[in-house]
């Protein structure tokens, strides 16, 4: 920390630069966290970039430019590239610390549906059913009427808009509900499950257009926690986590009584989230359904996608379950501040980019690093 002190990290502040370059790998300190315990393995030592050290790809401002210098201009943290179920290509900033679990932001709402896909193998959970049958504090909300299945494809109508520089309205509001922003005592927040019990439905029929919202994989985490009994880190443990091989504990936050932030609380480090991938790329390797993942691949409702407002990311693709079907043959799980699980099955390969970008969203970064996760793919 040579740009500033540990004690000038605030819960105002932690997610802005430059802070966020150390507060993205140590969000336990900053706000309440469980852990996702790992049978956790003997630290391997790190890789380089390897043969990937002379590649260049198209920068952000369509020249090309060597990998590294990408990397370092799209404010990574850490790269992991996995062949074939090997890491065979590594990257850290001089900054990060590749042992330490770095937040995934909206990633984690992939692995949450992961879990879930776990859990309906078991006969546990169901799809077809009504939200409302696992949590009944939702009747009387926009969600009264849903399916778990609409609540995993983001296609509830919601009255809510995701703003994430949202400092006094109903963004900051639930921020403030899951223990990510500091409390208003003029204007107190509820606690997350309450906060979500008290959206109201939107202009719009549930199913008719993807609405990505958060909220709505908060409300997962609880459906998933009432259909099988046990709070979210443990189940994530015992029936992900551990069974995957996972080498080092991962993180998920929780509010004031407890719930966790299933939609973006979770931190990890990049060679398990590669491992991540590689789960999905060997299509559950026995662990998750292969229909589930069959259902990944084959994606949500391309009409619901092309309405929705995230179109532009992937003009052919679609959304299923907390995952992006790109309509060219991968798969991504994303989070904001630039997180990326990219599984790419004809050339066997998965990439995990963790980063601190600066700005939440940045739609044209996002075109750049596409580019450079399928440059990378083909050349490895």
């Amino acid at each position: 920390m040579t740009e500033f002190k540990r004690s000038d990290i605030t819960l105002s502040n932690w997610r802005t630069a430059p802070f966020s370059k150390w507060a993205f790998e140590n969000v336990s300190e900053i706000v309440p966290s469980a852990v996702i315990a790992a049978k956790v393995k003997a630290a391997e030592p790190p890789l380089d970039l390897s043969g990937l050290g002379d590649l260049n790809v198209t920068g952000i401002d369509g020249t090309s430019q060597p990998l590294t210098a990408f990397l370092a201009e799209s404010e990574t943290d850490e790269l992991v590239v996995m062949r074939q179920g090997r890491i065979i290509a590594e990257w850290s900033a001089g900054h990060s610390d590749p042992a330490l679990p770095h937040i995934i932001f909206s990633v984690s709402k992939s692995l949450t549906a992961l879990l879930a896909g776990i859990l309906v193998g078991k006969g546990l959970l169901s799809f077809g059913k009504r939200v409302v049958d696992y949590v009944p504090e939702a009747a009387g909300s926009a969600y009264a009427d849903a399916t778990v299945q609409q609540l995993f494809d983001m296609e509830i109508s919601v009255d809510f808009v995701e703003d994430y520089l949202d400092t006094s309205g109903g963004f900051d509001r639930y921020r403030r509900a899951t223990g990510w922003n500091p409390d208003r005592p003029d204007i107190p927040a509820p606690d997350l499950k309450s906060f979500i019990c008290s959206i109201g439905k939107g202009g719009w029929n549930h199913g008719e257009k993807h609405a990505y919202r958060s909220p709505n994989t908060d409300l997962a985490g609880i459906v998933v926690e009432r259909a099988a009994s046990g709070r979210l880190a443990k189940l994530l443990s015992d029936h992900l986590w551990q069974p995957m091989g996972a080498g080092s504990n991962a993180m998920i936050t929780v509010d004031r009584i407890g719930t966790a932030r299933a939609a973006g609380g979770m931190s990890a480090t990049a060679r398990d989230l590669a491992l991540v991938g590689e789960l999905v790329r060997k299509q559950g390797a026995g662990l998750i359904p292969q229909s589930f993942i069959d259902d990944l691949w084959t994606g949500g409702s391309r009409e619901a996608w092309k309405n929705g407002d995230q179109a532009t990311l992937f003009p052919d693709g679609s959304y299923r379950n907390y995952w992006y079907e790109t309509g060219a043959g991968e798969l991504a799980a994303i989070g904001i501040h630039g997180q990326w699980i990219w599984v790419d099955p004809a050339s066997q390969t998965v990439i995990v980019k963790l980063s601190s970008q600066t700005l939440p969203v940045d739609a044209e970064r996002d075109q750049a690093i596409v580019g450079m996760l399928r440059q990378v793919s083909r050349a490895v």
